[in-house]
């Protein structure tokens, strides 16, 4: 357990600070005099000594957006008004990227989108984010700024809201989200209780968020490592539908393995559903839905046994293919140690005939060719890839 002391050691001897980049931009900003600080994420793990990207960097300020644009390109620093309604502009000065947000106070709010006023008032700002430990602030010297004394809570690992959890979670319903994700992220998926009951309350009225924003939230939940016990949570509330089955399979598999990904977790998950469902639900993109389905069918060869297709049809996805098909079939360690030596010892080959080879065998091109390569393929899989070109020309049907 680290200390206060130890906290702010680490915000003033973090390597950012001494970013020649990011000092520019602080300084260009009025940081020397306390105009502008660093907020949120990166001011929280480090404190907490985890990694945070230095092109994932909020930044604070007093100056309002078109100042802050103005000042960036005098300056020749790239500008992006990636927010400027809500008074955010995102800067690139070489590899650095930030995001740079005037000092707000929410006037109004419908629990998706905020109509905001801007100011000079840090407690405000600080009020009206989400949890006490992503409300922490260093200037650009590493010193900690703390309005709401949210330390504590990020030394102790306790994710709770700001104030009333209900009202936070009215501003914004996605909160009922990042409560779990932060939870199980950074509260080593403990849940206060103030903010596990109210995110209960609503979780039955949260069908006015958009599936992307939800699914943005679930796919960043489930890249983290230790999440399991925090969907089991989501679905006892309501939050998520997902089968006693398929959370047992994910806690599974996350005892199972070193590093969970994604893709293994989505493969289990669609045990429950069709993929184009899951994908409409979350709004995954084609390449994480497409990767997951064939992932789920590697698996169910392995499990099944079927190590020489496998190893034919998904050769980049062996690995993840045996942990899914171990959690899938529930085999132990010794039987996934079994398995693992006869996939592994599979050679991988190329299927050796070709169209043009059953062309020039006299058979015609077609719909029929095609299947009769098919068949083909699949009589030289079944023989563990012992059959080679002659053999299986001698097996072709010669139809009309």
């Amino acid at each position: 357990m680290i200390g206060a002391a130890t906290a702010e050691a680490r915000l003033r001897e973090a390597h950012w600070v001494h970013l020649p980049e990011l000092r520019a931009i602080l300084a260009l900003l009025e940081g020397e005099a306390g105009r502008t600080r660093i907020v949120g994420g990166l001011v929280r793990d480090t404190i907490l000594d985890l990694p945070h990207a230095v092109s994932d960097i909020d930044i604070a300020t007093e100056l309002l957006p078109d100042d802050v644009t103005e000042r960036a390109r005098e300056a020749g620093i790239a500008v992006y008004p990636t927010g400027i309604d809500h008074g955010t502009v995102t800067l690139r000065h070489g590899t650095v990227v930030v995001e740079v947000t005037t000092l707000r106070q929410d006037v109004e709010t419908d629990g998706r989108h905020a109509i905001v006023r801007f100011g000079t008032d840090w407690i405000a700002d600080a009020s009206r984010r989400d949890f006490t430990l992503n409300a922490l602030y260093a200037d650009m010297d590493g010193a900690l700024f703390d309005p709401l004394g949210g330390l504590g809570d990020c030394i102790d690992a306790r994710v709770r809201f700001i104030g009333e959890p209900a009202q936070r979670i009215a501003e914004d319903g996605l909160r009922v989200y990042r409560f779990f994700r932060f939870s199980a992220s950074h509260g080593r998926e403990a849940f206060d209780p103030a903010g596990l009951e109210a995110c209960a309350a609503a979780a039955h009225s949260l069908d006015h968020l958009s599936a992307e924003r939800v699914g943005g939230e679930i796919r960043r939940m489930l890249g983290l490592r230790h999440v399991a016990s925090t969907l089991r949570k989501m679905v006892q509330i309501g939050l998520l539908d997902l089968s006693e089955q398929v959370v047992a399979s994910l806690r599974g598999y996350e005892w199972q393995v070193g590093e969970p990904v994604l893709t293994a977790r989505l493969a289990l998950i669609l045990e429950d559903t069709e993929p184009e469902d899951l994908q409409a639900r979350w709004r995954l993109s084609n390449d994480d839905i497409g990767a997951a389905t064939d992932l789920r069918a590697a698996a169910e060869l392995v499990e099944g046994m079927d190590l020489h297709e496998a190893v034919y049809r998904y050769p980049e996805l062996l690995k993840d293919a045996l942990d899914v098909a171990a959690v899938r079939a529930g085999w132990g360690e010794a039987g996934k140690m079994a398995v693992r030596e006869k996939l592994f010892a599979v050679e991988k080959r190329e299927f050796p005939l070709t169209g043009a080879d059953l062309v020039g065998h006299g058979l015609r091109p077609g719909p029929k060719l095609g299947q009769e390569l098919r068949r083909l393929e699949r009589l030289w899989i079944e023989s563990e890839f012992a059959l080679g070109k002659d053999e299986l020309l001698s097996y072709v049907e010669k139809t009309e």
